[in-house]
Parts: structure tokens; sequence; C-alpha cells
């Protein structure tokens, strides 16, 4: 993706087709059945919010992020690495709801999700904070910022592979106070334990564990 470019947010998904939808919908349902994953809170109700998915510390998150969005009955989208976005594979994601992020660019990644809730009344904007499989010192604050611009509350949901269940915290609508407000998020994340828990996160009591243990980045 070129420096100066804007992301490309594809106007028709899988969200568009409620036919098609209905079988991924239904396939993903019967996968985490047979699995034993299970789903320990309702989406909410609201019709466009920003959804933070963690502890994000396997490739498998994804899978479960993609049955997440199908059950939600929202146009959802999700936020991947650019470098993802290649080929065949690259319509793919596009279709099922992806937007490229180009980690390097500098263009106002904010501001064109923000235009784009402006622009809908039905939007779900999946991401997972953390911005990396790897345990980092603070999450990303773009989810946030994104939120506070368009006014639309942050939901915070948990993927635990200890209990494997998928739950949904207390949306948080931002209030300015970045500090405060992460800390109330943060909270639906305490007693969840992650794919990789020595690459997890996703609350702050979490990574002082790993440091001490001598295990972020690993």
């Amino acid at each position: 993706m070129h420096p100066h470019s804007e992301p490309r947010v594809q106007r028709k998904t899988v969200c568009s087709y409620p036919r098609v939808l209905w079988w991924i919908r239904l396939f993903f349902q019967g996968g985490f059945r047979l699995s034993g994953w299970t789903f320990s809170k309702q989406p909410p109700e609201a019709r466009k919010y920003v959804l933070v998915v963690a502890p994000h510390t396997s490739n498998w998150d994804f899978f479960l992020m993609v049955g997440l969005g199908a059950a939600l009955g929202r146009q959802a989208r999700f936020m991947v690495k650019d470098s993802v976005f290649v080929g065949p594979l690259g319509s793919l994601m596009r279709w099922l709801g992806g937007i490229a992020v180009d980690r390097g660019s500098q263009n106002n990644f904010v501001q064109q999700m923000v235009n784009a809730f402006a622009h809908t009344d039905n939007m779900v904007l999946i991401i997972a904070p953390e911005g990396t499989r790897k345990a980092v010192p603070r999450w990303k604050g773009g989810f946030y910022h994104i939120a506070a611009g368009a006014g639309v509350p942050v939901v915070p949901v948990y993927l635990d592979y200890g209990r494997k269940q998928v739950g949904f915290g207390e949306p948080c609508l931002p209030t300015g106070d970045i500090e405060a407000d992460m800390v109330a998020i943060q909270q639906c994340y305490i007693d969840v334990t992650a794919r990789h828990p020595a690459g997890d996160s996703s609350h702050p009591a979490k990574l002082l564990t790993a440091i001490d243990a001598g295990n972020v980045g690993s």
C-alpha cells in the first residue's frame, strides 16, 4: 500500500447477502459447538460500535473473529495487516469485511473510519487492540479515537481459551479520558486465558506477570 493511499473499504461484503451470511453463521456455529466453544453473553443491541477483541496471541483468533462477525447481525468490518491482502486471498478478505491496515502508512486511518461510521446506520468495526500477536507494553489507541470521533461505544470482547468462551463486556462510550476509559475496558480481560498466555497483554496485571517470568515477546 502506498504511504499516502487511503484504506480500501469494500462497499458490499458477505454481510450484504443475508442468505450467504446465514450459511456462514450456521457453519461457524456448528464448528463452535463441535469444538466446545460457547457464547457467554449475547451481542449488544446497538447498531454501531467498535468491537475490541482480545487477547490476540494466535492466528486461530482470526477464525473466532470471523465467526463472531457472522453472529452479530450487523455490517461487520475487521482490520488486518495489509500483507495478507494479496491476490485471491485479498479479494476474499475484503468480501468477508476485511480492511487492510498499513502499519507504516501516514494516512489518517482514524478519520477514514470515523467517516465510514458517519455514512451508515449499521456497522461494527472489529479490532484486535494489541496490533500484534506478541506482548506489547500497552494497547494501540486507534480504536479508542475512532469510537470517540464517531460517537459510538467501545464494546470489549474476550476470547477465553481456558473456558472456551467468547464473551462481551460492558459498552464504554469514550469520555475523552483515555487512561480512565482504558482501565474500565480492560477489566473485562482480567480473568481471561489467552491461547498463548506469555503473549497476553490484554490487562496490565498480566503483562507484569509475563515480564516477571521473562516471557514478553516470546
